[in-house]
């Protein structure tokens, strides 16, 4: 059988390429497309030899386009939702401080069945803890989340330890974005999340992000994300030693 001819089309840094390798099928990726520069970094440092363009892939497409009278239906719907998502109205659920945009902190609702999950996972012996996964000789203060994203949404983060065995999706926006990006890591094993929550009611600013900071929150590094990606250990990064994670846009799961 002759080797397949690949183009790999969002190649981020180069998960599916990674895979084609391991899976020992004669092919060979001829051409990869992606518009996000420090991906394109990183794929170009793991293959060199494969021809990396960094444009959208839009410029392979030479469908003459054509203007419509009536837009399809998902394009409307889409840009229903984009104005519901315009004036919805902010929600806190802290019930002791009004909700003053910037000021508010929110807190994280989770039904019990959600928190029982968490537990059961975290309960699965076959699989690995996050420790397995983490760099040892990492500078962690450059990961640790700054003063003001504390302040506004630590009660929002999905925090894990190093002995938990899950974490949730991290996506293209870690680092840079708080809310809803990717697991957070718990350094300080010995202190207790709810007893550090319990402990704001009444606190001023300052005191509260005291209070927070001795949880000793950081981020995954670059590294350690490929790691739990399923990358093997000698795939290389950029510097994953600076607090930059941006990264993560187009990264691709084996």
């Amino acid at each position: 059988m002759e080797p397949l001819r690949v183009l790999e089309l969002y190649s981020g840094i180069g998960g599916m390429h990674q895979a084609l390798r391991e899976s020992c099928l004669p092919a060979q990726v001829v051409a990869a497309v992606d518009v996000n520069t420090v991906a394109n970094e990183v794929y170009k440092y793991n293959f060199p030899h494969t021809q990396l363009l960094a444009k959208t892939i839009e410029v392979l497409m030479e469908f003459p386009k054509t203007e419509s009278e009536h837009p399809p239906k998902y394009a409307i719907s889409a840009e229903k939702k984009t104005e519901e998502k315009k004036i919805e109205s902010n929600i806190c659920f802290d019930s002791s401080t009004q909700c003053s945009g910037k000021e508010a902190i929110l807190f994280k609702l989770e039904t019990a069945g959600e928190i029982d999950r968490k537990h059961q996972q975290d309960s699965d012996l076959s699989v690995r803890m996050l420790k397995d996964f983490l760099e040892d000789d990492i500078d962690k203060h450059s990961f640790f989340l700054p003063p003001k994203s504390l302040l506004r949404y630590a009660l929002l983060l999905d925090i894990v330890k190093p002995t938990s065995r899950r974490s949730t999706c991290f996506t293209k926006g870690y680092g840079r974005y708080i809310e809803g990006t990717g697991s957070v890591l718990q350094t300080t094993e010995d202190v207790q999340i709810e007893n550090i929550y319990k402990s704001l009611t009444g606190l001023s600013q300052e005191e509260k992000i005291m209070r927070l900071s001795m949880l000793q929150l950081r981020f995954f590094t670059p590294k350690e994300i490929a790691n739990l990606l399923g990358f093997p250990p000698e795939f290389g990064m950029r510097d994953t030693h600076r607090p930059q994670l941006s990264f993560i846009n187009g990264l691709r799961t084996l």
